[in-house]
């Protein structure tokens, strides 16, 4: 078992304590938290052991989950690779491109696995149909969520949205061409609802919009393709896959047949795939633990944070 420690035990990070001192890939050593008030709640609620210091715990594991702030996840990250220990750490992977790459060449050097924590990768209804997402050349996403003061010291992009920017990165296998965008303020310092528009070199055009003050939550993704149409529900994790063959020469009572100006005609058919309930942060958990103990390269790679980040803050200038 990896011996694990958790640096930060606000809301997110008390589910990594939780999931990692459940996992029998980790034997979880106990947490830092900046707030001592807080982290004395956690012990006492809890009973997680409790470091007095930064170093102090992460001279006490093999990896290190990093679920600070945004701000402070550079220097955790250095630390960390410092006393070489691997390092699990939340979106967005650092405030900076520039800070992200350090992180990554730092890793590099002295040969550490690295894993960033973009959960929705790891969401069943994803995961059911990410094989059959094959060049898609149209993407829109909505990604909403009531208001909640937790987060808003960032932007919503790196809020709500780059959670899109990174699942679109994984399946779109060409270099962005053109980022625009537009956000609006409405009770934060930083744009609370943002709309961009990420075009592709191979031609796809990806459609983003995030809010974090709308009325109710939503998540969902639709991927348009030659002969395919495909949804994802992140939030209600369900998924739906529609395609479209030759229609056969004697078609069915109940077949769903379309035909065109020239007389072509196609059947539609659905081709939903089982979900698998998980729970996503446990896998995406447990994964890098396996990546660690077979020396293979994580699913969410530092590179893959990197990358997100890069495009998110392409589309934060974009507003200025």
């Amino acid at each position: 078992m990896l011996k694990a420690g958790v640096l930060g035990a606000g809301h997110l990070g008390k589910i990594h304590l939780r999931l990692l001192n459940q996992s029998d890939k980790y034997d979880l050593i106990g947490f830092y938290d900046a707030d001592e008030a807080n982290a004395k709640r956690v012990v006492e609620e809890f009973g997680y052991t409790y470091f007095d210091s930064i170093d102090a715990l992460i001279k006490a594991v093999d990896v290190v989950d990093i679920v600070t702030p945004t701000l402070s996840h550079y220097d955790c990250a250095k630390k960390a690779i410092a006393h070489r220990k691997h390092i699990f750490i939340e979106k967005p992977i650092t405030n900076t491109v520039e800070e992200a790459e350090h992180i990554r060449e730092l890793l590099s050097e002295h040969n550490l696995r690295g894993q960033v924590g973009h959960v929705e990768r790891f969401n069943p209804a994803f995961i059911a149909v990410k094989d059959k997402i094959e060049q898609p050349m149209f993407i829109e996403t909505h990604r909403l969520a009531e208001f909640n003061p937790r987060g808003t010291d960032v932007p919503v992009v790196l809020d709500l949205m780059i959670h899109d920017i990174d699942i679109i990165l994984s399946v779109v296998k060409s270099k962005v061409k053109k980022v625009s965008a537009s956000g609006v303020s409405v009770i934060s310092d930083t744009p609370d609802i943002a709309n961009a528009r990420i075009e592709f070199e191979n031609g796809c055009v990806a459609n983003l919009t995030a809010s974090r003050i709308s009325l109710k939550n939503m998540r969902k993704s639709r991927f348009f393709q030659k002969d395919a149409y495909i949804s994802v529900d992140f939030l209600e994790k369900n998924c739906e896959v529609v395609k479209m063959k030759d229609a056969p020469e004697n078609p069915g009572d109940f077949d769903m047949i379309l035909q065109n100006a020239e007389g072509i005609k196609k059947q539609i058919y659905f081709d939903n795939p089982e979900i698998e309930n998980n729970n996503a942060i446990l896998d995406e958990l447990e994964t890098f633990a396996n990546a660690i103990n077979t020396n293979k390269t994580p699913i969410v790679t530092l590179h893959d944070g990197t990358e997100a980040l890069r495009v998110a803050t392409m589309i934060i200038n974009q507003f200025k």
